[in-house]
């Protein structure tokens, strides 16, 4: 299922939004402020943002020059009751993809979010790798020279976020963040699950690479022989 991410303050419209982005298979994450997307967007490695210009900490174009500016490249629709040329102009400068002014019908949000997903989303990494370890998100796959093995889309997003620290020590919360989104309820063991899953493949591929619990602080991908 893709995630997006939805940047909305006005909570029934968000509510409404994202209800009928789900029926049509696509899950939302909802935040309400600007330096909460902001959060969100380093988190976990989103398929699109839906954005909505006045927003209580300022307006949405921020947010979005600063993704633009740092090269995250995630395709975003831009929703504003603004629709004069000059907005949609000035949205489209600031990096939107696409524009769709209030009042919307449901059925062309849901077909201008599939539209993005469509789009190779620059932001997420075609591959990645850590050590002696390859991923490839496309594929769900984890490999480590010639061997490979699947994994799920909670266990590829906690391996991309491990890889992409580069061996620093991400927060609990954070992998859980990644794994499931923002807004889906979590049992208290499912990343403990997930992680034991993970250790165990790594070792069936044979790789130096492990996930280190780094107490009281999260966890890291070290090295084995490495000191934590």
């Amino acid at each position: 299922m893709h995630r997006i991410l939805l940047v909305e303050d006005h909570e029934r419209l968000a509510r409404l939004v994202s209800g009928g982005l789900a029926a049509a298979g696509i899950a939302v994450d909802e935040v309400r402020r600007i330096d909460t997307a902001w959060s969100a967007l380093q988190q976990m490695p989103y398929g699109a943002l839906v954005l909505d210009r006045g927003l209580p900490d300022g307006d949405g174009l921020s947010l979005l020059r600063r993704l633009r500016d740092s090269a995250l490249n995630i395709p975003c629709l831009l929703l504003t009751a603004r629709d004069a040329l000059h907005d949609r102009v000035e949205g489209l400068d600031a990096g939107a993809d696409d524009y769709l002014p209030k009042p919307f019908a449901m059925d062309e949000m849901v077909a201008r979010v599939r539209a993005l997903l469509r789009r190779p989303a620059a932001c997420l990494p075609l591959a990645a790798g850590h050590g002696d370890l390859q991923l490839e998100p496309a594929q769900g796959l984890l490999h480590c020279g010639a061997t490979s093995v699947p994994l799920a889309v909670s266990e590829m997003q906690i391996m991309l976020l491990l890889a992409r620290r580069g061996g620093d020590t991400v927060r609990r919360s954070t992998l859980e963040a990644a794994a499931w989104g923002l807004s889906e309820a979590v049992t208290p063991n499912a990343l403990d699950v997930a992680l034991h899953r993970l250790r165990r493949k790594l070792r069936e591929l044979g790789s130096r690479q492990r996930i280190a619990n780094v107490r009281g602080l999260g966890f890291a991908l070290r090295e084995d022989g490495l000191a934590e």
